[in-house]
C-alpha cells in the first residue's frame, strides 16, 4: 500500500515518530520533519538507523514537490502554506489514525466529544480487555500505528479521537462511534464553533446501517447528529427516562435496548464522582453492549474502575484539606464539571494558555461552591476580569504554579478542598497537562 512511496511525516511528537517508523516498515521512503532543530530532540539516531530522513528546523514547503503523501501530526493546522501547497498539487494529506486504520484488521470503537473522552476511552478499553484482545489508542497518548500490528480479526481497537485527528481522516470508519458532548473548544484553531462541530461529526461520516452511534440526548448539538448518520443511534441521558437507550433514574443506571430492560448498576457502586462521570459510564456501557460484551463483564469492570490520572484525581488531605488534580480540565466546560462534583468549599487554581474561551458560565458556577480562586498564566487577567464582572472578587494572582499551590495551602481551611481545574490548556508554562498535574501532585505530597 505504501511501498516505495515518498511520504513526508510532519511533527516529531509521539504520533509522528510512530507513523514514520510504521510507514518505513511498510516499505515507504520516509522523511520526518519538525520545526525544532535536531539538537532539540537529543539522540535521534534510532530514526536515522532505520533509514528515515530528517528535515529539521523549518517548514517543508520546498520538498513537497518530491512527496507522494503528507502525514500531519494532530498539532499541525491544515491552513499552513506547505499543507495548502500539498493540496493544490493533488498530494494525499492525511493523519496518523488514518494510516493506522488502513492496516486495522478488526472493528473500531471511536470516542470523541469535548470532555470525558479519556475517562470514557479508558473505561471502555478496560471493559473490552476483559472480553477480547484490545488496543486502546489515539488521543489518549498511544499512537494507533504502534499497536495495530498486534491486532487480529477477533480484536477490538478502542480509539480516542480529537477534532485535530478527525480533521485529516478519509476512509476511517468506526463500527461504534460515540460523541459525548459538544462545548466551544479549540476555537483558536477551528475559528468557528460550526467548524469544530463538523470535525467532531467526522467520527461517523463513513458509517453504514450496520454501525452504531452513541449520542448524549441531553446535549442538543449531539442529539441533532442523529439526523446525519446512517448508523443506528443509541442515546444516553442523565436527566430523563428514555423509551430506548440508557439513562440515569433515582440513582440507577437503566438500559432499555432491544429486549434488554433492567437496572445495570447503582451510582453508589461507581467510584468516579459527578453526573458527568455517570454519563461517561453510560456511554462506555452502551459501546460495550453494541460490541456484544456480556453485561456481567461490563458491570464488573465498571464497579472496579478508579478513573483516570489528572481527572478529578484525589491527591491526599494534608492539614485536613482535600486536594484534587483535575489538570485535564483544559476548557471551561470540563472545569465546570469538576467544580460541580466537589462537595466541600473550593479553593480553585485556574488559568493557563489562551484558547480564546469564554469563562462566564464557569465563573457563574462559583457561587456557593468556590470560596477563592488563584490565577496563573496567560489568561489570568481575562479570568479576573470575568470574575469581577460576575460579582466574584476572592481572587489571588500568582506568577508561578508553585506559588499558586502555596497560596492555596494558606487560604484553604480544614474541611475545604483545593482543586486544580484550570479551564485552560497548559502550554506556555508546561509541555502538557500531565506535566502540570504531576507537579501539582508532587507539591501536595511534600506538604
Amino acid at each position: 500500500m505504501y511501498g516505495n512511496k515518498n511520504i513526508l511525516v510532519c511533527g516529531m511528537a509521539k504520533s509522528g515518530i510512530s507513523a514514520a517508523l510504521f510507514l518505513k516498515e511498510k516499505g515507504a521512503n520516509v522523511t520526518l520533519q519538525d520545526l525544532k532543530s535536531k539538537e532539540d530532540f537529543g539522540d535521534v539516531s534510532f530514526l536515522e538507523d532505520k533509514g528515515i530522513d530528517l528535515y529539521m528546523g523549518k517548514n517543508p514547503d520546498d520538498i513537497i514537490d518530491s512527496q507522494d503523501m503528507v502525514v500531519l501530526s494532530p498539532g499541525i493546522p491544515c491552513d499552513l502554506s506547505f499543507v495548502k501547497k500539498a493540496y493544490d498539487m493533488g498530494k494525499e494529506v492525511t493523519g496518523e489514525i488514518e494510516v493506522g486504520y488502513s492496516f486495522c484488521p478488526c472493528p473500531i470503537a471511536a470516542i470523541t466529544g469535548t470532555n470525558g473522552k479519556t475517562t470514557t476511552t479508558t473505561l471502555t478499553g478496560e471493559i473490552f480487555k476483559a472480553f477480547c484482545n484490545t488496543a486502546v489508542v489515539g488521543n489518549i497518548g498511544i499512537p494507533f500505528t504502534g499497536e495495530v500490528d498486534k491486532l487480529d480479526e477477533k480484536s477490538y481497537a478502542v480509539l480516542e479521537a480529537s477534532s485535530f485527528q478527525l480533521e485529516t481522516i478519509k476512509n476511517f470508519k468506526a463500527h461504534i462511534a460515540a460523541v459525548l458532548n459538544i462545548t466551544p473548544d479549540h476555537l483558536n484553531r477551528h475559528k468557528r464553533l460550526e467548524t469544530y462541530i463538523a470535525m467532531k461529526e467526522r467520527v461517523f461520516e463513513n458509517q453504514t446501517e450496520e454501525d452504531y452511534l452513541i449520542l448524549n440526548y441531553e446535549d442538543t448539538v449531539c442529539r441533532d447528529m442523529q439526523k446525519r448518520t446512517k448508523g443506528r443511534v443509541f442515546f444516553f441521558s442523565s436527566a430523563r427516562e428514555l423509551d430506548e437507550g440508557i439513562f440515569l433514574k433515582d440513582g440507577n443506571i437503566i438500559v432499555k435496548w432491544d429486549s434488554f430492560d433492567e437496572v445495570v448498576i447503582n451510582i453508589n457502586d461507581i467510584k468516579i464522582l459527578g453526573v458527568h462521570n455517570y454519563e461517561n459510564v453510560m456511554a462506555a456501557i452502551a459501546i460495550a453492549m453494541c460490541a456484544g460484551v456480556p453485561m456481567d463483564t461490563i458491570v464488573s469492570v465498571v464497579r472496579d474502575f478508579n478513573g483516570v490520572e489528572h481527572r478529578i484525581e484525589y491527591c491526599g488531605s494534608p492539614n485536613g484539606v482535600d486536594y484534587y488534580n483535575d489538570s485535564k480540565g483544559t476548557n471551561p466546560d470540563a472545569s465546570i464539571k469538576a467544580v460541580m462534583a466537589m462537595v466541600k468549599p473550593i479553593v480553585l487554581i485556574g488559568g493557563g494558555y489562551d484558547k480564546k474561551a469564554d469563562y462566564t458560565d464557569w465563573v457563574k458556577t462559583f457561587d456557593g461552591r468556590v470560596k477563592h480562586i488563584v490565577l496563573i498564566g496567560q489568561t489570568a487577567e481575562d479570568i479576573k476580569r470575568c470574575c469581577i464582572e460576575n460579582g466574584f472578587d476572592a481572587i489571588t494572582m500568582c506568577d508561578s504554579f508553585e506559588d499558586a499551590v502555596k497560596q492555596c495551602a494558606k487560604i484553604a481551611e480544614k474541611g475545604d478542598c483545593v482543586l486544580l481545574s484550570p479551564a485552560c490548556a497548559s502550554w506556555g508554562m508546561f509541555d502538557n497537562y500531565e506535566q502540570r498535574g504531576n507537579l501539582f501532585k508532587e507539591l501536595v505530597s511534600k506538604m
